[in-house]
């Protein structure tokens, strides 16, 4: 899984939507065994619940119940010249992290756009910010 670039982002923000993405990679490898085709007709008929009961079947065998789930929106692409993607809204909450970010899955490819991040605690420096963020993607993981 790689962070793709196409726009360029603040150093503050590539930092979290690594974390993030790192710690999405099974996920969207799970998701990547679901047919595009079937994913994009769930978004096209406005399927949210069958799309939230197919995501969260891939987040729960990696992530705690109710820590990872999908935001209820999503997107699909679909050129002539090359495979589809497809783009699901999702939030994590876990330790008092709140994140909420569009996920891009595509053939080889995921890209993590954050919408927000939210930390309980107010005096956070970006730094702390950083490693508050990537104890609670670690500590919500699945242990085998």
């Amino acid at each position: 899984m790689r962070l793709l670039n196409a726009a360029p982002r603040s150093p503050a923000r590539l930092a979290p939507e690594r974390v993030i993405a790192d710690a999405l990679i099974d996920v969207a490898s799970e998701l990547r065994l679901t047919d595009a085709a079937e994913l994009i007709n769930l978004i096209r008929n406005d399927e949210a619940a069958n799309l939230a009961d197919l995501v969260n079947s891939s987040t729960e065998l990696f992530f705690k119940g109710g820590t990872l789930r999908y935001a209820l929106s999503a997107s699909y692409s679909v050129p002539w010249n090359a495979p589809p993607v497809v783009s699901l809204d999702m939030e994590f909450r876990h330790q008092r992290v709140s994140a909420f970010f569009r996920l891009t899955i595509g053939e080889k490819r995921t890209r993590v756009d954050i919408a927000d991040i939210v930390f309980d605690e107010r005096a956070l420096d970006e730094p702390a910010k950083g490693r508050r963020l990537t104890e609670a993607f670690a500590s919500a993981r699945v242990r085998a």
